[in-house]
């Protein structure tokens, strides 16, 4: 029988708690299962941990949802330690679980280095693939696979849309509360400053991109939805200084 849980163990209960919407966690999900046979536990035993985690997430406990007892000091620890830094969870955790696969990071990730030119830093190509890959994963599933704008639920149609950006902030890059789930229409026009997302999460499509759109009906939609609120994540709600920023910059562009 397994004994208490190791620290790496705890990790990647950690990523996978990021990774699963909490009310669809389950010993019966997919994904419980997959992360539970790597690390050697039963998935009713994960999804026990999952809910433990879930016990210091303030996203949850400002909704009522409290999560399970029983937490562990290790618990307590891993969540303070990777909780305001998902970068470093990111790559650590996909390194641990590769391990315990047998297999490299890039393998277990399914990172592609092929076309990589001679003379490139293949770890550092690695770590940023990982981590824009965990940021994608996490951002979808905080919004539960939906647009925060339109409502849109086809996760082929969904990108993970970075508030403040991948260039500028390097601190922020793989952190899932700097996301907003938008549909590649709404993400291209947040990062032209054509509709921007407040500090107190309501929708304002600016002028010109309402203005230059001839379609009367997509017209008559823009301005429906602007002064709405967005759709909010699970968890990991965006951060209001990050909005804050964004929102100013497209203020002066207005």
């Amino acid at each position: 029988m397994p004994g208490n849980w190791t620290r790496e163990e705890t990790i990647v209960a950690l990523n996978v708690y990021c990774k699963i919407p909490f009310k669809n966690s389950s010993a019966r999900h997919p994904l419980i299962k997959e992360y539970a046979k790597i690390i050697g536990r039963s998935p009713a035993a994960l999804n026990l941990k999952i809910g433990n985690l879930g016990s210091f997430d303030p996203a949850l406990r400002s909704k009522g949802i409290v999560g399970l007892g029983h937490t562990s000091g290790m618990d307590e620890m891993v969540w303070n330690e990777f909780f305001e830094n998902p970068e470093k969870l990111a790559y650590e955790s996909e390194k641990i679980i590769a391990e315990m696969k047998n297999q490299t990071i890039e393998e277990s990730t399914e990172v592609d280095l092929k076309d990589l030119p001679e003379g490139v830093d293949r770890i550092a190509i690695t770590r940023q693939r990982v981590n824009q890959r965990f940021f994608h994963d996490v951002v979808l599933c905080s919004y539960e696979n939906r647009c925060c704008v339109t409502g849109i639920c086809n996760p082929i149609l969904l990108e993970a849309c970075h508030i403040s950006s991948w260039c500028d902030d390097i601190r922020n890059r793989t952190n899932p509360k700097n996301g907003l789930c938008l549909n590649p229409l709404f993400h291209r026009a947040f990062d032209r400053f054509l509709f921007a997302v407040t500090p107190d999460y309501i929708i304002d499509i600016s002028e010109k991109m309402i203005d230059q759109t001839e379609n009367d009906e997509f017209r008559n939609y823009l301005i429906s939805v602007s002064g709405k609120s967005i759709i909010m994540p699970e968890k990991f709600t965006p951060d209001k200084n990050l909005l804050e920023i964004h929102y100013e910059n497209y203020r002066k562009q207005q």
